[in-house]
């Protein structure tokens, strides 16, 4: 789901490691605190606006939001001065097992109780293809979500659903391996064409190609197609509970839900943190769209795929011709390029939540949509690991106001993450910057008039990743955040320091992230403080068995 990152220098290193799987490894029990908080987080907020600077517009950057009846009528933003900041924490990744039922009932039941007990607003669950339809076109089985919707309805809790259409494995983070619907992996293996390719002809399986957006090559529909009728099908199973329980939807566009190409895939090692990836854009489909575009504009010499000096996966900006600081990515062919991948995935987007504004029009639910936080070779002028993922920000060209834009015109929240990590954390060989990037998605979200939600990238549950999280939660200039998503739910939340610190946490978040306390320590090096109460003070455990 979300991109997780770390190196050997990050400031920490947890992992979404095999013992994420389910909240049933908790030997027997979970014991959660009524809290009595015995530490204040307090967050020091460093991340200041500052404008953007931009070359040129994109195609799609210009586009107004349109007028009349939204699909989810845009709300005000509940993140300004001092206001509420709903928490959410994602579940497990295999929560829905390989034969549609919920896994492990009762430890989900004791775990969803505690999260109530902790002031939490609700949880978030991945909807997988790969599990929902993989008995065949049109065949889907919802049942395992059923019952956990009822779950969640019955301890007063919300929930946000991700309509994954992506494979869950090969990515950081993913414990379980759920692949796309066998019918069509057996669409794949005849047409080897339907997923993304790279310069070698490498292919790769975890979603389908863009460029088949509108061809009817599954079974006489169009991948468009297949989406809206899932989505569909979402709706009316659930249509009682849609804007009642299920308050959002997430509608995943690309890798790992988000609006991206897999251009740094870590299957089998192929790309390594903090590389620069490489432009997916070979397979026939993306081919031909590339000539027509080259051939448009009379230069047909430009319609041979991508650049040749991009260099490979595990290359960083300075070794390639493409990339470097003076590189051809600042030619006029480079802005040609660059334009035409961008503007695929864009159209990309547009058309996915086109149809989503169409299908959960007057449910009551949001829409939002993922965008990934690649902030590793940020501060060089190209920004090579953006540009490989299909994201045109450069130096001198805002990337992300385009995205913004074009999720704003359908009412859209604009999910980012990499929220709890600081610059310094970040090894400097990698010319990390997720703070200014953070800002930067923070200008385009404001400028475009939309929610900007939140996640965190790396599991984390030291109290200075929260409070980064508190100090990038708000602004003063009125872009703050909507919600924020935890990830994740395993048994090492659960331990009694990780989860007094998500209590604090959330309840820090309720009060807009202003609930402070002089410093007492500081031990992580981030101006982001822990006070610890002197003295003891008495907690009340209750134990929720696991029978």
């Amino acid at each position: 789901m979300a991109l997780t990152l770390r190196s050997s220098t990050s400031f920490i290193n947890f992992k979404d490691s095999s013992s994420l799987k389910t909240p049933d490894d908790y030997s027997g029990m979970v014991c959660f605190a009524q809290i009595r908080p015995t530490c204040r987080l307090r967050a020091r907020n460093s991340m200041q606006e500052a404008p953007i600077s931009r070359e040129r517009p994109s195609l799609l950057e210009g586009r107004k939001n349109e007028q009349g009846e939204k699909l989810h009528g845009l709300p005000a933003p509940h993140s300004q001065n001092g206001s509420r900041v709903p928490v959410f924490v994602m579940l497990p990744l295999d929560t829905v097992s390989v034969g549609g039922n919920l896994s492990k009932p009762r430890a989900m039941n004791a775990s969803l109780m505690a999260l109530k007990s902790a002031g939490v607003e609700g949880v978030m669950v991945d909807a997988w293809w790969g599990l929902v339809e993989k008995d065949g076109p049109l065949k889907y089985n919802w049942e395992g979500y059923a019952e956990l919707v009822n779950m969640v309805q019955n301890h007063g809790l919300k929930l946000q659903v991700v309509v994954s259409f992506h494979q869950c494995g090969g990515n950081v983070g993913d414990s379980c391996s759920i692949p796309l619907p066998p019918w069509v992996l057996e669409e794949m293996s005849k047409n080897p064409n339907l997923v993304y390719t790279d310069r070698s002809g490498r292919r790769n399986p975890e979603y389908i190609s863009l460029g088949c957006d509108s061809l009817p090559l599954l079974r006489g529909r169009t991948p468009i197609q297949v989406y809206s009728d899932y989505m569909m099908s979402f709706r009316d199973r659930f249509k009682d509970y849609l804007g009642e329980v299920i308050m959002e939807i997430q509608v995943g566009m690309g890798p790992c839900g988000e609006l991206r190409y897999p251009s740094y895939p870590e299957s089998n090692g192929t790309w390594r943190f903090p590389a620069i990836g490489e432009f997916q854009c070979y397979d026939k489909y993306m081919k031909s769209s590339l000539e027509a575009s080259a051939e448009a504009i009379g230069k047909k010499d430009w319609s041979n795929g991508g650049p040749h000096d991009a260099g490979h996966y595990n290359q960083f900006p300075e070794d390639t011709g493409f990339f470097r600081r003076d590189g051809t990515w600042n030619s006029e062919y480079g802005h040609f390029f660059l334009e035409w991948y961008s503007t695929k995935l864009l159209e990309h987007g547009d058309r996915i939540l086109a149809a989503a504004e169409g299908i959960f029009r007057g449910t009551g639910a949001k829409l939002s949509g993922k965008v990934a936080g690649i902030h590793w070779h940020y501060k060089t002028r190209s920004h090579a690991a953006e540009l490989t993922a299909g994201y045109y920000n450069t130096r001198h060209r805002d990337g992300y106001l385009p995205i913004a834009n074009m999720m704003g015109k359908h009412g859209v929240v604009f999910n980012f993450t990499c929220m709890e990590m600081k610059d310094e954390q970040q090894p400097e060989y990698a010319n990390c910057s997720p703070e200014g990037l953070v800002r930067q998605i923070k200008m385009a979200t404001r400028t475009a008039g939309i929610e900007l939600a939140g996640e965190n990238a790396l599991e984390r549950h030291d109290a200075g990743a929260y409070a980064q999280v508190l100090a990038t939660s708000r602004s003063d200039a009125g872009n703050g955040l909507s919600a924020f998503t935890y990830l994740r739910m395993n048994k090492h939340l659960f331990e009694p320091n990780n989860w007094q610190n998500l209590v604090e946490f959330v309840k820090s978040m309720s009060e807009g992230g202003r609930r402070t306390r002089l410093p007492e320590s500081d031990t992580s090096r981030t101006e982001l403080y822990v006070g610890f109460i002197k003295g003891k003070s008495e907690q009340k455990i209750n134990e929720a068995a696991l029978v």
